[in-house]
């Protein structure tokens, strides 16, 4: 089933319930969304965009955004959300390359489009391009994955196969917990309208109001990244009822054990890892709510149904079984392309695999276990050192909150590692000493860090992500 057409069977389904309930309380109901999107879809069609053309949505993640979404996908165009986070020349990096028809950027410009009267349903057409998701940029250029119709399907089927939501049942609340832009919420729409849920939206992501909304509204599972889960636990969580979290979802990557450890036990709740990438239609493997701590603490869980991962041998360019390597995924939700970049799009996509560029191997159970990405490795001496490998050692450390580790220029050496850390305490940091004692038994002695920096907090990327490459830059000597 199409966007368009999951629109408007969940109006007729759900009627007046909540869909998405805004930061000053307004909410939008099922039936609204599927006529006001209606009548912006009109709008569209009357300044002559169609399937095909490109929409930049340059709105907050509201539920102006949903509705013109909707509309978008109604005329068969493709939507292309803008990160509101990104910094001004970010923002016209990703419109330079998305190259839109028409920019939507207020919520003024989206009522001007509203035309009375109902829009007729496309042809099912599984290939038609629905939306362009782009990648945070830290690495330079920014990039759209495109999904089709095809894509939302799959991830649909995976994360609730065919299911409706009861009617007659109560909703299941939720709270956004990124940006709308995220390929979180651009290619899992279609599961949430299916579900029937309400939706809270923050108007900016804050730990205190996050705890407040749960508790409020008694959601259930709280979802996001692993830096928004260590802001949650800096907060006294007694002073919230919390009881009615079950579990966390907790995306991006892998998730320190010390913060797995440290939620759980606070929460009460289940804690699963989930990896996957904006490639991969935010789809790839996850730990069980009832892991073990081997699986829970140290991998980021199995593949999810319908999925394949392998470790590519990066000597061959196929699909191999080396211990260590690049992780590929196959799978129905992988993006179809990067938006009019065939070269990165053959780089990315080998006889169906999408290479993540994310270095892992996978255990005797079948577990994923993550050490890094490859332009994150670097060489001491002549020797490869993965900086997830020694953070996943040194996460244990009990004078350590968080960590990374990055490599530093050095003219005999070529590079050594460096470790970053937010300390448990800050009044009794720990010393470089410290950290080598630790991981001596553990790792051989050119992986243990040979520089320790102690921050507050470490910087994070406008899709709350650890922001390696500013951290790498602060220890690479500028040049003049």
């Amino acid at each position: 089933m199409t966007l368009a057409a999951t629109v408007r069977e969940a109006a007729r389904r759900f009627g007046p319930r909540s869909a998405f309930v805004d930061p000053n309380g307004s909410r939008l109901s099922y039936a609204e969304l599927h006529q006001h999107s209606d009548e912006v879809a009109a709008g569209l069609m009357a300044s002559g965009i169609g399937p095909g053309d490109v929409v930049l949505l340059r709105l907050p993640s509201d539920s102006t955004y949903v509705v013109t979404y909707a509309a978008i996908a109604k005329v068969g165009a493709i939507a292309a959300g803008v990160n509101p986070r990104l910094a001004p020349p970010e923002q016209e990096a990703v419109a330079r390359v998305a190259g839109g028809a028409l920019v939507l950027d207020s919520v003024d410009a989206v009522a001007a489009l509203r035309r009375p009267g109902a829009v007729p349903m496309l042809a099912d057409d599984a290939d038609r391009a629905v939306t362009l998701v782009f990648t945070s940029g830290t690495t330079g250029q920014p990039r759209g994955a495109l999904f089709c119709q095809r894509q939302l399907a799959a991830i649909t089927l995976i994360d609730v196969a065919d299911a409706w939501g009861d009617p007659a049942a109560a909703p299941t609340t939720m709270l956004a917990s990124t940006q709308f832009a995220h390929v979180g919420f651009m290619t899992k729409l279609p599961w949430y309208l299916r579900l029937g849920t309400t939706t809270h939206v923050l108007g900016r992501w804050r730990a205190a109001d996050a705890l407040a909304c749960v508790a409020e509204h008694r959601i259930p599972s709280i979802g996001g990244v692993a830096p928004q889960i260590a802001l949650l636990l800096r907060e006294d969580l007694d002073a919230y009822d919390l009881r009615c979290v079950q579990n966390l979802i907790v995306g991006g990557a892998a998730s320190p054990p010390a913060l797995v450890r440290e939620a759980k036990a606070r929460f009460e709740a289940d804690y699963s890892i989930r990896y996957s990438s904006t490639e991969s239609g935010g789809c790839g493997t996850g730990t069980a709510f009832d892991a073990d701590d081997e699986e829970a603490f140290f991998t980021v869980g199995r593949p999810r149904g319908g999925i394949e991962v392998t470790i590519g041998g990066s000597d061959t360019g196929r699909p191999g079984g080396s211990e260590m390597g690049e992780v590929w995924l196959r799978s129905p939700t992988t993006m179809a392309e990067y938006w009019r970049d065939p070269e990165a799009t053959t780089d990315a996509l080998t006889k169906g695999w999408l290479r993540t560029g994310d270095l892992g191997s996978v255990d005797e159970r079948g577990c994923l276990r993550l050490a890094g990405r490859q332009k994150e490795m670097f060489i001491r001496g002549g020797y490869n050192v993965y900086p997830a490998e020694v953070e996943g050692v040194l996460a244990a450390h009990p004078q350590v909150a968080e960590v990374v580790v990055v490599p530093r220029p050095d003219d005999v050496m070529g590079e050594l590692g460096v470790a970053v850390v937010v300390p448990a305490d800050p009044a009794h940091p720990p010393t470089l000493e410290d950290i080598r004692t630790f991981l001596e038994p553990k790792l051989a002695r050119y992986k243990l860090p040979e520089g320790l920096r102690i921050v507050d907090e470490l910087p994070l990327t406008a899709m709350q992500k650890i922001d390696r490459r500013a951290l790498v830059a602060r220890e690479t000597p500028t040049m003049g």
